[in-house]
């Protein structure tokens, strides 16, 4: 299928991913991926942060309205709560299975997906696989939509957690916060 695949190697799309346990036989697999130069922990935090918004195009799937730029104070998803929220108005899709840490894995628009974290070093791969059971009409056209807005999303969620991993952060006795970048030695 045109655009079934997008920053995964071989071996990430050989790998089994949570959401193959929900949809057995996919008739739609699509794979994306990117590395975060952060660990998982970091990483996982970002990822958290799909709740408040999708963190892809943002004129586009939330309504104009940015995602947060900056990490809010949110406890791990929970099965069956809402997988993300659009223009700080509507929920949309629905947690399955969340491994804190490891792997989120929702269902939107009838597409069942899995996240997953894969420690490298120190970086982290940030993996999705997206399964559908049947195979819609508009195959075509959903593929190549979500790679579009799949790669914006995890681009946008490895640069956060990448740029917050070069960062320190300190509270100062006057309550201010100070962020000072790490340096190479």
């Amino acid at each position: 299928m045109i655009g079934d695949r997008w920053g995964v190697t071989d071996d990430e799309v050989a790998r089994h991913y949570p959401c193959d346990d929900l949809v057995p036989n996919p008739r739609i697999e699509l794979w994306r991926g990117a590395t975060a130069h952060a660990p998982a922990d970091v990483v996982w935090r970002w990822l958290r942060q799909v709740q408040l918004a999708p963190y892809s195009y943002d004129w586009i799937d939330n309504l104009g309205r940015r995602s947060p730029r900056t990490l809010r104070d949110l406890t791990d998803p929970l099965e069956g709560q809402p997988f993300s929220g659009v223009g700080n108005r509507w929920n949309v899709g629905r947690m399955l299975a969340v491994e804190p840490g490891v792997q989120v894995t929702a269902l939107i628009m009838g597409a069942t997906m899995s996240y997953v974290l894969v420690p490298q070093g120190d970086a982290t791969r940030l993996l999705l696989k997206v399964v559908m059971p049947g195979e819609p009409w508009y195959a075509t056209a959903l593929s190549i939509g979500d790679l579009v807005m799949a790669r914006r999303q995890l681009l946008n969620l490895a640069a956060h957690a990448s740029q917050a991993a070069s960062t320190s952060t300190t509270r100062n006795p006057s309550g201010s916060t100070t962020v000072t970048p790490h340096r190479s030695q």
